[in-house]
Order: structure tokens, then sequence, then C-alpha cells
């Protein structure tokens, strides 16, 4: 089982998930070096911080170092992936952060126990929400999190999301007014380019506008316009 340092981060990866991919990104520095770096140019001590497919918990411990681990919520649907992240963040001194485990949709009541078939895959990098292509195999049942009230409870300053296509069907309508930034990975090879676009025009919905400080390749971020900008 190896235990990896990237950065100042030791990270735990169980030989399960250990594929070569998810390696030789760690071993290079490169395993969401962006997300990573967006997250320290913009987040403060006390933000509220919402991050959205925690995967390992190597932005969410970044995070958690940077606002407070009391101010963190970190989701993950894959349950094979909720342990590792909790064990990590432990690890690192920011067990604090809340973790919840679900799959992100716009809506969901707790009370109806409404759940969705997610692909759990040993590589968790290709863990994902099933659709109707999804082979029957390593799917599981995931509890629902609707973003809407999460949102309003939460009321976060910042969301990081990295939800592996499911990004699609999150940006219908505005976001709430304490958003101040936004740091998301893109996936154009899951959906069409105007899903894109309907994702800039929430987020100006919203008052937020594109951010180059925290914007790379298919990491992109937005910063809240205010009336000084």
């Amino acid at each position: 089982m190896p235990l990896i340092a990237l950065n100042d981060v030791s990270l735990e990866v169980p030989d399960s998930i250990a594929k070569p991919g998810l390696l030789k990104g760690l071993s290079a520095g490169t395993y969401e070096e962006d997300e990573a770096n967006a997250a320290r140019a913009r987040i403060k001590p006390g933000m509220r911080v919402l991050e959205l497919g925690a995967g390992l918990g190597y932005v969410s411990t970044v995070c958690a170092r940077l606002a407070g681990a009391e101010n963190v919520i970190s989701v993950e649907a894959n349950p094979i992936m909720v342990p590792i992240l909790k064990a990590n963040l432990a690890r690192n001194g920011q067990g604090a952060v809340e973790v919840l485990h679900g799959a992100i949709v716009p809506d969901a009541d707790p009370s109806d126990g409404e759940g969705m078939l997610f692909h759990a895959s040993p590589a968790f990098l290709g863990g994902r929400l099933a659709t109707e292509d999804s082979a029957p195999t390593n799917l599981v049942d995931v509890p629902a999190i609707g973003l809407r009230a999460l949102l309003r409870k939460h009321r976060p300053n910042v969301v990081m999301m990295d939800v592996e296509g499911a990004e699609a069907h999150l940006f219908d309508e505005p976001w709430n007014s304490q958003l101040r930034f936004l740091v998301l990975e893109l996936h154009p090879d899951r959906y069409a380019v105007r899903t894109i676009k309907t994702i800039v025009d929430c987020m100006s919905a919203t008052g937020l506008t594109y951010d180059p400080a925290t914007s790379r390749g298919r990491v992109l971020g937005f910063r809240k316009v205010w009336d000084r900008d």
C-alpha cells in the first residue's frame, strides 16, 4: 500500500486503486495540480468551502489547511473512495472536514431516500454516474445529494468541483449569492459544447466571471464581480 508525499500532503493509496496512471501523476506531482494551485490562489482563512468530488483527499487537505477544516465540506460519490478520503484527511490533521457520501444532483429530498446508480470503478478515476450505456458491472446505488439544498445550507464562498461529467446537470439556474469563486474541471468528451456555454451563462447570472488566475486547460475558474471591478 503506497504512502506518497505530494508536495506537503501525505496520501495513502491502497493497492486496489494504485493503477499506473494514478501513480504516475502522483509521482510526477501533476495529480490535481491545477485545482490545488487554484485553491491556494483564492481560499483564505474562514472561507466556507464546498468540494464536490473529493477523490483521495489531496485538494480536500489543501482547502482545509487554507480555510480551516471546520469550514470545509467534501462530497464523494464513489463508495470505494470514502474511507480512503477520510483516512487521508485524518493522516494530514484535517479530520474535522465534513465528508458526505453521495452523488450530486440538482435537487434531492433526503427524507425520501432517493438514490442514484453509480459506476464504482476500482480505477477510481473512472468512477461516474451510470448512464443508459453503462455495463452492469460495478454499479452500486449511492445516496443522492441535492446541490441546491447543500448551497442553501452551507452557503459556500468557494466551490471546488470535479464530478466526472455530472456538472452538465448542475448549472440550470443561478447559484447562491455568497459564492465568490468556483473552480471546476470540465469533461468536454462527455457532453456537447453548448453545455460549457450553459455553465458560463449560469455563473454570469450568479454574478461571476472568468478567472484567469485559476483557469488552466480543462480547469475553469470563475470569480465574483464586485461593484469596484
